[in-house]
């Protein structure tokens, strides 16, 4: 039973399960918003809604899954460290997921097939591009390029399904995260998040202090 939380574009908080002994997936709650600003505000509450609304007590949980973009800096990073201080409360895995290929898995469970080409806006007039070729004999997304930032005028024609989420169902981080670990296929990816350029903001180099 896995918390599960995205930042990469809205955000999106759900708690989901995998029977052991059917293999189904369950989402047993999930809350969001698709708006790209807020963030930090609304991420505890759902987080707090979320687990009520599953009934599930946190020491019931057996991980936290964060999807790690890609995604703009500024809102990537706040649900990544919710996801890594929650899972440190409560003494269980942090399991990262790349956000671009939990959307690819939930338009294959949905009824897609073939050629999928996954874009998500990264802001600044670029997007971001995955693209993809089905799933494999665990059912996991096969990712054949990207996730890679493209200006919006030149994103490549899609082989095959051009699909532009707005935002990112944390429900489908959780069950890839679940599909993932029955399959022993974990980590899917590093503990990295995918921001694609460098932040808005840096460090001041400082000045020099004359004596």
């Amino acid at each position: 039973m896995l918390l599960a939380i995205d930042t990469s574009t809205g955000t999106s908080v759900a708690v989901v399960d995998r029977d052991q002994a059917t293999g189904e997936l369950r989402r047993l709650a999930e809350t969001g918003t698709d708006d790209t600003m807020r963030h930090a505000e609304v991420i505890g509450g759902f987080i707090r809604d979320a687990l009520a609304a599953s009934g599930i007590d946190r020491r019931e949980l057996s991980g936290v899954a964060a999807g790690m973009g890609p995604g703009p800096f500024t809102g990537l990073r706040v649900g990544i460290a919710a996801a890594h201080a929650f899972a440190l409360g409560i003494d269980r895995p942090f399991v990262p997921v790349v956000s671009h290929d939990a959307i690819a898995w939930s338009r294959y469970s949905s009824g897609d097939a073939g050629p999928l080409q996954v874009v998500t806006d990264a802001r600044r007039r670029e997007f971001a591009v995955s693209e993809y070729d089905g799933l494999d004999g665990d059912g996991l997304p096969v990712r054949i390029s990207g996730p890679g930032l493209v200006p919006r005028g030149e994103v490549p024609a899609a082989r095959g399904i051009r699909f532009d989420a707005t935002i990112v169902s944390a429900g489908a981080i959780g069950m890839l995260a679940e599909l993932a670990y029955a399959a022993r296929r974990l980590p899917l990816t590093t503990d990295a998040p995918i921001y694609l350029r460098a932040p808005d903001v840096t460090p001041s180099a400082g000045k020099k202090v004359l004596r």
